[in-house]
């Protein structure tokens, strides 16, 4: 991928070197407040858990630079081009697209969406519309899920900025006030079309960035491929537990996960992604 020398987006907050732990308040303040509770007949315990924080520490013997740097440059350059092509196509729907921040963090990060470690994987959270990227599952991405190339990250990133593109048209909303409502199987179904629907996202803006930028060298489609079949649940769950189980899929097989982005990037076309709307996934 030509990635080198061009823009690099200023909205990445890098707390690479630091992790986030749980902390439970403490103090004088904090033991007469438990008091004061205990007296009024209240539940001391219920006090503690609802005054436990977070708070972000040195990881001891991690330093960035390098090899880490040069990756952080590089997501900085693909969050670029997301911004650059979103730009454009909200304008062309005459809408703001409002451009989402992505987090760099090590072991543990504190998001809008709750406390998370690194093996969670990159995601999206919607309550702050921030990306959160321990750049190490770049390196779990070359060697555990076998899905070696730069565009292969460039997908991840360009997956993750597609959960952002669904969360300003209102369809992350409309999905999640499914929660309760339908039966968990149910859920999942609906959970599976919206990851398949960033995957068509994230193939629209290789289509665009393509075209805006000539960013593709030979190969790099044939990379991003690599990883969507990788990142399929079935793949996934055949790899960890030797079996699979369709009903508990969130994310979609390998075969619809790579026909998604192919063809997002093949029309370009936002229209031809409706996931919800297709009877065959």
């Amino acid at each position: 991928m030509r990635w080198r020398g061009r823009r690099e987006s200023s909205n990445v907050e890098d707390r690479r070197g630091l992790t986030t732990r749980r902390v439970a308040g403490g103090g004088v303040g904090t033991l007469v407040i438990l008091l004061i509770v205990w007296l009024l007949g209240g539940n001391p315990l219920e006090v503690v858990e609802n005054m436990q924080m977070t708070e972000q520490v040195a990881v001891p013997g991690q330093q960035t630079g390098g090899a880490d740097d040069e990756l952080a440059r590089f997501v900085r350059v693909i969050l670029a081009d997301t911004e650059d092509v979103w730009d454009v196509l909200f304008r062309q729907m005459s809408k703001s697209y409002r451009q989402p921040k992505i987090v760099l963090y090590t072991q543990s990060v504190q998001s809008a969406c709750g406390f998370s470690g690194a093996a969670t994987g990159p995601f999206y959270c919607p309550g702050d519309e921030k990306v959160y990227l321990d750049l190490s599952f770049f390196e779990d991405l070359q060697q555990k899920y076998q899905a070696p190339g730069d565009f292969a990250l460039a997908y991840v990133v360009a997956h993750e900025v597609g959960h952002h593109v669904q969360k300003q048209l209102g369809i992350t909303e409309q999905v999640f006030a499914l929660r309760g409502r339908v039966s968990q199987t149910e859920f999942n179904r609906y959970m599976v079309r919206l990851e398949l629907q960033a995957d068509f996202f994230s193939g629209v803006w290789a289509h665009h960035a393509q075209r805006m930028k000539n960013i593709l060298e030979q190969g790099d489609i044939e990379e991003a491929m690599n990883a969507t079949r990788a990142v399929g649940d079935d793949r996934i769950q055949m790899r960890t537990r030797g079996f699979v189980v369709p009903d508990s899929f969130t994310h979609g097989t390998s075969e619809q996960r790579t026909r998604w982005f192919v063809k997002g990037f093949k029309t370009g076309d936002l229209r031809q992604g409706d996931t919800f709307e297709t009877a065959r996934l």
